[in-house]
């Protein structure tokens, strides 16, 4: 029998007496390690200091009154920051049998959900057979966290065979394992052997991500078309199916698919968020307002929210408009989120777009320096808005400005904006020149960091080498130097630290792109012969 005694618990819930009950219904199930949490806030401040092993969380968090976050908008927070692991027991509790809302709460596959009113003899079975399962699949857990992938994967297929009662759960992790080393023909064949036996939807899902990995992306949107007709509630298949059409031109789609996903679960904060987005790219002010508009509202009590919603909110109230509308939002953007330098170039660059929209041009200009002023004391700011921002800059001949910002962009390694697409942004406004100026700085400081990357290197310090060559080479993609100690930096870490998929994918890349620059370089053969030991060594199949 499972001994209790030492698990931990957190229970979140608005409701003193309900808290005292849960409390009083573990106790009884032998579990007396237990903490309260009063709304999500409160809970994620405790999560942030200290990890449990069993979260109890109310779906209505804001209770009668309605405020605060809901336990599906803690939940999505919780993953996305990841302030809890797979092995987190995290069940939902409610007494309301709302369809849509059962739904969302669903799709971010909390361990289990429990119907009020429940005995605790229904919660003790609950969470017995919570723990069971992951008694069985800890150890896979244990080793993936460790940075063992390879090892977790072996134990996954020994594992099954023990345990066949998580025999899927067991395939399904290998899968989701393969696909974490970069094997995504191997995850492929698990997930059509799933299919093969029974349609299920996360095998579905799974295959289609291995062919969008692929470049399969015509055959990814025709998967995920079946896929969401057989089971519509799988929302991550709309998602994906969504980020296909967009890949393949098709934005007035994803939208639609988009749409459709949120009628069925409205509330997710990331999809209403991203079909905002493309409903904005694609000249729809209006749809992307009513996105936003839940975005802005549904995130207002999240620890993690984010003043940039704001601003997409006021990009579409002023395209339709609402100079008042727009004005409200800034209001709220102010007196909700004062006092940090990301809601004050939101604030400022708000503040122009309704200037400018009013025809107050010099009131716009001033806007525009206040944010840009406020963007180099910012973390965190997406490049998107920077973008926008500069290209707001341009506008008004701002070039000085428009330049600064956009050296942000390029000195954010993380950025996905790329060094032709940073100059494009010059390039489109007539401003050639710009662009040059911002390559030649690029270039200059890439080399610089080659330096600095060889000085951490002769002190021992890989890791860090490898990110300061990160850096230069979202300067510099083109630079063959760059290219050559990019590879380079990699296989020394990976022989000192270990195999990491994401960084042998970016030596691959290196590698081959050299050769395709420069077939009789003198560094390409080792560097090539380099890559395949280290593959050899850590059993990575080509």
């Amino acid at each position: 029998m499972q001994d209790n005694a030492n698990l931990s618990v957190l229970v979140v819930d608005p409701n003193p007496g309900m808290r005292a009950s849960l409390q009083n219904m573990l106790n009884q199930a032998g579990i007396n390690k237990v903490e309260s949490a009063v709304n999500a806030s409160t809970a994620i401040k405790q999560l942030a200091k200290r990890a449990y092993d069993i979260i109890l969380c109310e779906y209505d968090l804001g209770g009668p009154q309605g405020d605060g976050q809901d336990g599906q908008q803690l939940l999505e927070d919780l993953r996305q920051h990841r302030l809890i692991t797979a092995s987190t027991i995290f069940i939902m509790l409610t007494s309301e049998g709302v369809y849509d809302k059962v739904v969302s709460a669903a799709e971010l596959t909390p361990t289990d959900y429990v119907l009020k009113p429940f005995t605790v003899d229904m919660l003790s079975t609950r969470i017995k057979r919570a723990l069971e399962r992951r008694t069985a699949l800890l150890p896979v857990w244990q080793l993936a966290a460790q940075g063992k992938p390879l090892d977790a994967i072996r134990a996954c297929a020994t594992a099954a065979l023990t345990s066949p009662r998580y025999a899927l759960d067991f395939l399904r992790l290998r899968a989701e394992l393969h696909v974490s080393v970069g094997e995504q023909r191997e995850a492929g064949a698990l997930y059509r052997d799933v299919l093969a036996e029974r349609p299920l939807g996360w095998a579905g899902l799974g295959l289609a991500r291995t062919m969008v990995a692929q470049g399969q992306v015509e055959e990814a949107r025709d998967t995920l078309a079946q896929l969401v007709q057989a089971n519509p509630r799988l929302m991550a298949a709309y998602d994906l199916l969504a980020r296909c059409h967009e890949q393949l031109g098709a934005s007035n789609d994803a939208q639609k698919v988009l749409e459709e996903a949120v009628s069925i679960s409205p509330h997710m904060v990331r999809r209403l968020r991203k079909l905002g987005e493309v409903a904005m790219e694609n000249g729809d002010a209006e749809a992307a307002e009513k996105s936003f508009k839940q975005v802005v509202n549904k995130a207002r009590y999240s620890e993690f929210r984010n003043p940039e919603d704001h601003v997409n909110l006021v990009k579409a109230l002023v395209t339709r408009g609402d100079v008042q509308g727009a004005s409200g939002v800034i209001r709220d953007l102010e007196r909700s989120m004062r006092g940090s330098a990301n809601a004050d170039a939101c604030k400022s660059f708000s503040n122009a777009l309704l200037h400018e929209k009013m025809g107050n041009v010099s009131a716009a200009v001033a806007e525009l320096q206040m944010a840009v002023s406020a963007t180099r004391t910012s973390s965190g700011l997406s490049s998107h808005l920077k973008i926008g921002l500069a290209q707001a800059c341009l506008e008004h001949q701002m070039d000085e400005q428009a330049s600064s910002v956009m050296m942000t962009v390029m000195h954010d390694a993380s950025s996905p904006v790329t060094v032709d697409e940073a100059m494009g942004v010059f390039v489109r406004a007539g401003r050639p020149d710009l662009a040059d100026g911002m390559g030649q700085q690029l270039r200059a400081q890439a080399q610089i960091l080659l330096g600095v990357a060889d000085e951490k290197r002769n002190m021992g310090d890989v890791r860090g080498a490898v990110q300061t060559l990160m850096e230069a080479l979202h300067m510099a993609p083109g630079n063959q130097a760059v290219m050559v100690a990019v590879a380079g930096g990699i296989l020394r870490q990976v022989s000192e630290l270990g195999w990491d998929h994401s960084l042998s994918v970016v030596a691959a890349g290196q590698i081959e792109r050299l050769r395709a620059l420069d077939p009789g370089h003198p560094r390409l053969a080792a560097l090539g012969e380099e890559f395949q030991q280290a593959k050899r060594k850590f059993g990575i199949s080509s």
